[in-house]
């Protein structure tokens, strides 16, 4: 199942905290794009190629006035270590109640081998300085994740 939200759509707010204990606040970051991408689980290979793929691009995301958040159900330990790991210099939530996954739809049900399970349903979402959702990205492109975001600004 994916997302019910969709370009047009208001963002849904949040205010969380981040691997570092920062305060991560969508009223706040009004006047920026928000990347906001959902993700299963930190080190694991799609999840890492992802979160460095941004890492990587993550200058000319700045330069184009983005600013970039992860969120997991992972804890905010799990978070530090990943983030600390991979040098990743963008905010990592640690939804480990899921409450962000589920208002933006990027929690629900999924089939690995035939069997159904609840889980993380990869998702990003771009919103823009006002809160609006500017692009909702479903297939995510795990290696070149920063340039498909670019790409849809270019």
């Amino acid at each position: 199942m994916a997302t019910k939200l969709k370009t047009g759509d208001k963002a849904p707010s949040f205010s969380v905290k981040d691997h570092g204990g920062q305060e991560v606040n969508l009223e706040n970051l009004k006047g920026k794009k928000v990347i906001l991408y959902f993700y299963p689980k930190d080190n694991t290979p799609g999840c890492t190629a992802e979160a460095c793929s941004l890492r990587d691009g993550f200058d000319k995301l700045l330069d184009a006035g983005f600013v970039v958040a992860g969120v997991s159900p992972d804890s905010e330990k799990s978070h530090k270590n990943f983030a600390e790991k991979h040098n990743l210099p963008f905010h990592l939530i640690a939804d480990t109640g899921k409450e962000l996954l589920k208002a933006y739809g990027a929690w629900g049900e999924k089939k690995m081998y035939g069997k159904s399970y609840e889980g993380v349903i990869r998702t990003t979402f771009v919103i823009s300085e006002e809160g609006i959702i500017e692009h909702v990205i479903p297939k995510v492109d795990t290696k070149n994740h920063a340039e498909q975001i670019l790409a849809l600004y270019n």
